[in-house]
């Protein structure tokens, strides 16, 4: 009940308060501040007359692809896997037809084919007529308006999370500001898949234009009252979804949690995350194994049921395949090209699922050069794991 009338308070706090950008908050909360900074959540824009050495792109050499210059680029997006350009026209932001591949250091095509995405049939199929206000902007900015197309601050600034500040900035309390810490389960997770899912606004198209992001939500709301997640047809595959129900397409995380065993037992987003920002990839709170093991051991009624991690996995403590995110959490959401971010369905899938319904799995992204029907051969052999889950 405290819980309650307390998430009550901020929401009727905030509803008249104003969006005053991230420094405001710096004085207060340096430290925070300060590891926020250097996130990716704080530099997924990145102004380049300020910061020309943001653009990662080789444009010393012509490029079949590369229609513009480095003069015409006026924000980057993204660094870590792919790196995409920003231009603009009028009061519209575009993005170019190229974008660079981080890890292979080459330039691939950036489109969405006809089919690749439910907005494709909304808007023509030329980038230039495809802006990133309705398309983008919402998750990569701080307090995006509708009508004038201004920001408070672009990328996920403090306030995109923790709603407009203008009255804890005055005064500050805990009844002014929302802390996703103390609103109840479902509210707190809608802060991080508000952007971390595919779906639609409830009342697209706004003012005749259709909207990739969830327009109307501010934190402390619950998400489902104003924004779809894409749905997916068990036994389809779908633009988004393999037949199972997991992910293929990248920014969806929000949709494959929501279905998992973690989300069904309580386990928040920020139980794993600190979107405040931490060493370790994904802004994670332990690294590799580490993680899994605060809540999954031998010892534990959580499991894994075995004597030991090793013998859980059948690979040597330390290689790739001991570890619990191989399995668990494979790489097979599609970012760019042969680059994939992970899956958050938790679920083991099995070489014979992969083989009926097309969904790659674990076992054959490590061991390349072998077959599904291998890898199921070789689970059976394994004395703790029951032949008839590996159908």
């Amino acid at each position: 009940m405290r819980m309650l009338v307390l998430f009550l308070t901020t929401a009727a706090a905030l509803s008249a308060a104003d969006f005053v950008g991230s420094e405001k908050c710096q004085s207060c909360h340096s430290a925070v501040y300060s590891r926020w900074k250097k996130t990716r959540m704080a530099n997924i824009l990145v102004d380049v007359k300020a910061h020309p050495e943001a653009i990662l792109g080789d444009f010393s050499k012509p490029d079949p692809l590369v229609t513009f210059k480095k003069e015409d680029i006026l924000y980057t997006y993204g660094s870590r896997w792919k790196q995409r350009y920003f231009t603009k026209i009028g009061n519209d932001y575009f993005v170019y037809g190229a974008q660079w591949d981080v890890a292979a250091k080459t330039w691939r095509k950036y489109y969405a084919k006809d089919g690749t995405d439910w907005w494709t049939k909304h808007y023509p199929a030329d980038q230039m007529q495809r802006p990133t206000g309705p398309l983008c902007d919402g998750c990569h900015s701080t307090n995006y308006n509708l009508a004038t197309q201004a920001v408070t601050e672009w990328n996920v600034g403090c306030e995109k999370c923790h709603g407009a500040g203008s009255d804890h900035v005055k005064k500050p309390a805990r009844t002014n500001i929302v802390n996703a810490a103390r609103l109840d389960f479902v509210r707190a997770n809608d802060v991080c898949i508000q952007c971390h899912s595919q779906g639609q606004p409830k009342n697209n198209p706004i003012n005749g234009k259709y909207y990739d992001w969830a327009t109307s939500y501010q934190p402390g709301d619950r998400l489902s009252d104003t924004w779809t997640l894409e749905e997916h047809k068990l036994g389809e595959t779908t633009f988004t979804h393999f037949p199972d129900g997991t992910a293929h397409k990248n920014r969806m995380q929000g949709n494959d949690y929501v279905q998992s065993a973690m989300y069904a037992h309580g386990i928040k987003c920020s139980n794993c995350h600190d979107v405040h920002g931490t060493k370790n990839p994904g802004d994670t709170k332990l690294a590799g194994n580490a993680l899994c093991l605060t809540c999954h051991n031998t010892k534990s009624p959580n499991g894994p049921r075995a004597a030991s991690i090793e013998a859980h996995t059948h690979h040597k403590a330390g290689s790739t395949g001991s570890e619990c995110a191989a399995c668990h959490m494979p790489k097979i959401a599609a970012t760019i090209d042969v680059v994939n971010v992970r899956s958050h369905t938790f679920k083991f899938i099995t070489p014979a699922q992969s083989e009926r319904e097309k969904i790659p799995n674990a076992c054959i992204i490590c061991h390349k050069d072998k077959t599904s029907n291998w890898a199921t051969d070789e689970l059976k052999k394994w004395p703790n794991v029951s032949p008839w889950r590996m159908e």
